[in-house]
C-alpha cells in the first residue's frame, strides 16, 4: 500500500476497542503536508459518545491485562518493539510526510521508541514491590506496586512516536490501559504507530481518539480516566494540572523550555559550534529542549559566531524526504508565530548574522531559514519565552559566573547545555544549573535509564528511568500477622501502669 493510500485509509478513523472505525462526528480537520501545502488526509473530532465508549473498553481491558503475569506483559511489549523495528521505514515516511522533519530524524524516532519499549518491558517486570523490615516481631511488611487504571496520554506533534513510547510503554507494563489523544498535526502517524500495539494487546487496552482541544478536555475531565500525561504548551499544561488537582487525579506535565547553551573559552570551538547548530536547528528547532539562549564568553564570542555561521550555511533545507538537514515548520500557524518572534527580537535590538527569513528557492511549504541573532540581551522577549523554531540568539558574557546567573534567570527549567573542559565549571554547572537535565559537551541526548522532565514552568514529573515507571503506578503498603495473634502492646484494655500519674 502506498503512503497516499495509508493516509486515505486512516483519514477520519479512530481506534476504539480494537477496531479502526469511522468516527460518527461530522467535524473533520484537514491534514496539510508542510512541505508542499497539499491536503493529504483528514482527522475526525471524536464525539463524546465515542470517548465514553473508549473509557468503558479501557476499564474492561485493563482488568484482564493486570491479571496476567509480569512476564507475559513484558513478552508482549517485546513483541510490539520487534514489530515496530521492522516497520521503521513505513513509520518514518508517514511522520515526515505529516509533520515535515527529515526522514533520518523520523527513522531515529522509531529506533528510540523501540529502545524505550524494550527498556520498560524489562524493568517493569523486575520490581512490583519490596519487603520492608518488620516493625513487630513475627509480622510481615511489604509494598505492592499497582496500576492507576486508565491513563490518558495527550501528545505533541514534534515527537509523537517517541514520547508515546516513553509514556505508553511505562503505563502498559505497570498494568494500565492507555487512551491516546495525538496532536492534530500527527494523528495519522499515531494511528499507524498504534496498529502494532493493537495487534498484540487485548482489545481496548490501547486506543486512539483524534481531534483538537475538545477531545483532550473530555478525557482529562472524564470520571473513568485515572491519570493524565500531557506534553505541550504552558497554558494548556496549567489548565490540565488545575483540573486534575480538583479531581485528585495524578498528572505528568511537560511544557515549554527555553534552554541555555553556555560556551566557555576552554571548549574546542569547532566542536562547540557544530553542537550549537545541531542543538538549535534539529527538527527545525521544534524541540522542547532545543538550545534557545546562548551565552558565549567574550574571549571567544566573535570566533564562535563565525564558526556557527559556517555550519548554518551548510544546512540543507527542503522536503524531509530529500537529502536535507532541516525540513519545514509543522504548520503555517507555527511559522507565522515564529516569524513574529524573530521580528520582535530585531525590533528590540538583535542583529541578524545569518538567516532571518524564508528560503528563496522554496516557493511552497512552511520553510524558514536557520537564523543567528547576535547583540542580544536577556531583557529581550526571545530570552524570556520559548521560541520553538530554528534560531540561535547569542548573548555575550564576561565570566562563567555571569553565564550561570543569566542561564538560571528564567521561568523555565527543562534542560541546559555547557561546553567546557574545565572540571570546576563542569561540576558547578551540574550542581547549580536549574533544570531537569544538564548536558556537558554532549547536548540533547536521552538515556532510557535516566529521567527526563523539567522544573519551574517546564512541568512536573518525570519520564524514562525508574522515575518514569513510578509515574504510572501507585504503592500499596501491606501488613500481615501470619499468626493472627493479639496485639497486646497497644490494644484495649490499656495497662493501668501507662495511665497519667499526675504531677
Amino acid at each position: 500500500m502506498s503512503m497516499t493510500d495509508v493516509f486515505k485509509s486512516l483519514s477520519g478513523k479512530i481506534l476504539i476497542n480494537g477496531q479502526y472505525i469511522e468516527s460518527t462526528s461530522g467535524e473533520r480537520i484537514p491534514i496539510i503536508d508542510p512541505s508542499s501545502e497539499s491536503t493529504i488526509g483528514e482527522i475526525a473530532e471524536t464525539s463524546m459518545t465515542e470517548i465514553d465508549q473508549a473509557t468503558v473498553a479501557a476499564s474492561k481491558a485493563q482488568k484482564g491485562w493486570w491479571r496476567l503475569s509480569a512476564l507475559e506483559r513484558a513478552e508482549t511489549m517485546h513483541d510490539i518493539a520487534n514489530e515496530l523495528h521492522g516497520r521503521k521505514a513505513e513509520l518514518a515516511e508517514a511522520l515526515t510526510r505529516e509533520m515535515g522533519k527529515p526522514y533520518k530524524e523520523s527513522a531515529d524516532e522509531v529506533d528510540w521508541s523501540v529502545s524505550a519499549i524494550r527498556y520498560y518491558a524489562e524493568i517493569g517486570r523486575s520490581d512490583v514491590g519490596k519487603v520492608i523490615g518488620n516493625a513487630v516481631e513475627g509480622h510481615f511488611n511489604y509494598t505492592l506496586k499497582l496500576p492507576l487504571g486508565t491513563v490518558v496520554s495527550i501528545q505533541p506533534f514534534n515527537y509523537p512516536m517517541t514520547l508515546l513510547a516513553w509514556e505508553g510503554a511505562a503505563a502498559l507494563i505497570c498494568g494500565n490501559a492507555v487512551i491516546v489523544k495525538p496532536s492534530e498535526y500527527t494523528s495519522i502517524t499515531t494511528l499507524l504507530f498504534a496498529e502494532t500495539f493493537n495487534r498484540h494487546l487485548p482489545d481496548g487496552l490501547f486506543q486512539v481518539v483524534t481531534g483538537a482541544g475538545a477531545a483532550g478536555k473530555a478525557l482529562v475531565e472524564h470520571a473513568d480516566t485515572h491519570m493524565v500525561a500531557f506534553t505541550g504548551s504552558v497554558p494548556t499544561g496549567r489548565a490540565i494540572a488545575a483540573t486534575c488537582g480538583n479531581l485528585m487525579k495524578p498528572t505528568l506535565i511537560e511544557t515549554s523550555g527555553n534552554d541555555p547553551f553556555i560556551v566557555m573559552p576552554s571548549a574546542p570551538l569547532d566542536v562547540a559550534a557544530r553542537a550549537a547548530a545541531f542543538s538549535a536547528y534539529m527538527n527545525c528547532g521544534q524541540i522542547c529542549v532545543s538550545a534557545e539562549r546562548f551565552f558565549v564568553h567574550k574571549d571567544i564570542h566573535d570566533e564562535f559566531i563565525e564558526l556557527l555561521a559556517e555550519h548554518v550555511k551548510a544546512i540543507r533545507i527542503g522536503n524531509g524526504l530529500g537529502k536535507v538537514e532541516m525540513g519545514p515548520m509543522v504548520s503555517e500557524k507555527e511559522r507565522g508565530r515564529y516569524e513574529r518572534v524573530i521580528q520582535r527580537a530585531i525590533e528590540q535590538g538583535a542583529k541578524v548574522r545569518t538567516g532571518g527569513g524564508r528560503p528563496d528557492d522554496l516557493e511552497k511549504g512552511w520553510f524558514v531559514e536557520p537564523t543567528i541573532l547576535q547583540d542580544c540581551t536577556v531583557e529581550m522577549d526571545i530570552f524570556q519565552n520559548e521560541s520553538f523554531g530554528p534560531v540561535a540568539p547569542i548573548c555575550k558574557v564576561s565570566s562563567f559566573e555571569q553565564a550561570m546567573e543569566l542561564a538560571n534567570d528564567s521561568k523555565f527549567g527543562l534542560g541546559a547545555c555547557l561546553y567546557t573542559t574545565n572540571m570546576s565549571e563542569t561540576m558547578t554547572a551540574a550542581n547549580e544549573l536549574q533544570g531537569g537535565m544538564v548536558w556537558v559537551n554532549a547536548p540533547l541526548l536521552d538515556n532510557d535509564g535516566g529521567p527526563f522532565g523539567g522544573t519551574k514552568m517546564s512541568g512536573m514529573g518525570r519520564q524514562l528511568g525508574a522515575e518514569g515507571l513510578e509515574t504510572f503506578r501507585q504503592t500499596k503498603f501491606v501488613w500481615i500477622d501470619p499468626h493472627c495473634g493479639t496485639q497486646d502492646f497497644w490494644w484495649f484494655p490499656y495497662d493501668d501502669k501507662e495511665a497519667y500519674k499526675g504531677t
